[in-house]
């Protein structure tokens, strides 16, 4: 058995996994590259695999990173199943749709300036069509299903407590007459957040395949940011300024109006500047999003689903208006009065939150505040560290406003929360490997983890394979793989300084427990908690749909008295 690393391999974006068996090949994960133009330029090469050979992908979760690249897998000759969440399916029509039209929209503008240049024209990535068909090939599964996706390999996937329908992936190779673990980590969440589950512990693995966004650091407290957070409004506000906030459309943008409806249940010391004061979510994707985590219910934590089967809407509150044209858009930065625009995309790499920028940077009556990781090489990665120009729309802009970084609102684990997951493995894996995270970030990680719990990760570094056998996860070619990362990092630095000067002649030019017998098969047991599983969902969804129907109901008694 093999495993290649094709993707969050040197960085944080690009996640992608080929595991080969004699019989079988698997991937985990196909996610689109993110970044500056020479990341973006990543995903324009070849698969390091032929995506007509792969059986099937199971998909940890519907983040971009993760799962952009799955049109282009389709369009390149994949025609295996699609293995994921339930909920993560209903996120990915949205998130692809999102990306096939914000390729299209790149592609025209890029191919205007290239037509007046007399260079050639480009094609978008994908097309809407390659993102139809990669839907077609979707089996959605429940949280603790185990399913036979051929006849040597079973999965599970568990609640890793990132975003919506994200999962750790329980994977059951059976090879030479003998069966291995794999547990892939997909993204990992934060203990104690708002509205999802804690990350599952897993137990046992023979091999663990783990992200490290925040190996080398940790997060503040939560709590603190959440006042902080509005401290920082409320003294915008006071001023006649805008706080701007870069915001991921799933997962983070929900979390930001759950905290916020607290927060303005809780506290009236800010009342008169939080009641006058609307909160805009400019984003349809997110707008989609939210009614898309309204209809999940299933999966939130105790806390969230006891306010929904109340009737309550955790995530609503007054003054928090959607936005979806382009114009209601426009209006906002027409619109001289102090308010809140909460906008994709996380990493003020493509949507909205540009032109926001935009029209709010240079005004140091106003605020941004960056919620989320920014990797390296994107606008948002370029502001908390201290630009004093950027370029926007072929226009210089000065950047004028305060510039936050919060990063207690993050949706990954820190260091601790990394460590207390691996710490949960009862018996030592055979190997760990370190993905999904900057070098310094993995490196850290490693020492740590060395220190803490005696384990020897492997820092994955470049488009490396490893074989792995049944009793020992051997790594036969490291010193190639580590040539290969050299190699990876030269052709990056050149690729990026290319990058950057393309960008400034363009800037220049002006562009629960069951009692059961003990006689019991497995296969029943299996066939009954998939069913349970079923069951609990339809449970919740229906109990959502009462409150709702009550409230509404109380709403038209109430209009009738007066």
């Amino acid at each position: 058995m093999k495993i290649k690393f094709c993707g969050a391999s040197s960085g944080v974006t690009g996640s992608c996994h080929l595991l080969t068996t004699e019989n079988h090949k698997i991937l985990l994960d196909c996610g689109q590259f993110q970044g500056g133009k020479a990341e973006e330029a990543m995903n324009r090469e070849p698969f390091p695999f032929d995506p007509k050979e792969v059986e099937c992908l199971i998909l940890s979760h519907a983040h971009v990173d993760h799962c952009g690249r799955i049109p282009l897998l389709v369009k390149r000759g994949f025609r295996g199943k699609i293995y994921c969440t339930d909920a993560t399916a209903d996120l990915l029509k949205v998130m692809l749709e999102d990306c096939a039209y914000i390729q299209a929209k790149d592609a025209e503008y890029q191919n205007r300036k290239n037509e007046r240049a007399g260079r050639p024209l480009v094609e978008p990535l994908y097309s809407m069509d390659d993102v139809a068909r990669s839907l077609e090939l979707v089996q959605p599964l429940l949280y603790d299903q185990l399913i036979d996706i051929n006849d040597e390999m079973r999965i599970v996937f568990n609640d890793a407590g990132h975003i919506l329908g994200s999962a750790i992936i329980e994977l059951w190779v059976k090879e030479d007459g003998r069966e291995s673990k794999i547990v892939f980590s997909g993204d990992l969440g934060m203990p104690d957040r708002p509205i999802l589950r804690d990350p599952t512990i897993i137990k046992k693995a023979d091999c663990v395949i783990m992200e490290t966004t925040y190996g080398d650091r940790l997060h503040p407290d939560n709590a603190m940011d959440v006042k902080k957070l509005i401290d920082i409004i409320v003294k915008t506000a006071r001023r006649g300024g805008t706080t701007v906030i870069p915001s991921f459309a799933v997962g983070r943008t929900q979390e930001l109006i759950y905290e916020l409806n607290k927060f303005y249940d809780d506290h009236t010391e800010y009342d008169k500047y939080l009641d006058s004061l609307p909160v805009y979510i400019d984003s349809p994707m997110a707008t989609t999003v939210t009614e898309i985590f309204r209809n999940n219910a299933q999966v939130f934590d105790k806390e969230t689903r006891e306010f929904i089967l109340k009737g309550d809407d955790p995530l609503d509150f007054k003054g928090l208006r959607f936005t979806r044209s382009t114009e209601e858009s426009m209006a906002l930065n027409k619109d001289s009065h102090p308010k809140v625009i909460i906008s994709a995309s996380g990493m003020c790499e493509a949507g909205r939150i540009r032109h926001h920028l935009k029209h709010n940077l240079w005004d140091a009556r106003n605020s941004i505040i960056f919620v989320g990781y920014q990797a390296s090489g994107t606008l948002g990665r370029a502001l908390i560290g201290g630009a004093k120009q950027v370029t926007l729309f072929g226009e210089d802009i000065e950047v004028n406003a305060e510039i936050y970084d919060l990063q207690g609102f993050s949706g990954h684990a820190d260091q601790s929360g990394l460590l207390h997951w691996l710490a949960g493995f009862k018996t030592p894996p055979k190997q760990i490997f370190l993905v999904h995270g900057e070098e310094e970030a993995k490196k850290t990680f490693a020492g740590v983890v060395r220190k803490e719990l005696g384990y020897d990760p492997v820092v994955v570094m470049g488009n490396s394979e490893y074989d792995l056998t049944a009793d020992e996860m051997e790594i036969t070619n490291f010193e190639e793989a580590q040539a290969q990362a050299a190699e990876d990092e030269e052709v990056q630095r050149v690729r990026s300084q290319l990058a950057d000067i393309r960008a400034s002649l363009d800037g220049i030019i002006g562009n629960a427990d069951l009692k059961m017998e003990s006689s019991i098969s497995k296969a029943k047991l299996d066939k009954i908690n998939n069913i349970v599983q079923e069951l609990d969902k339809a449970a919740i969804n229906l109990g959502a749909a009462v409150g709702a129907r009550d409230e509404a109901e109380t709403a038209d008694t109430a209009d009738t008295a007066k």
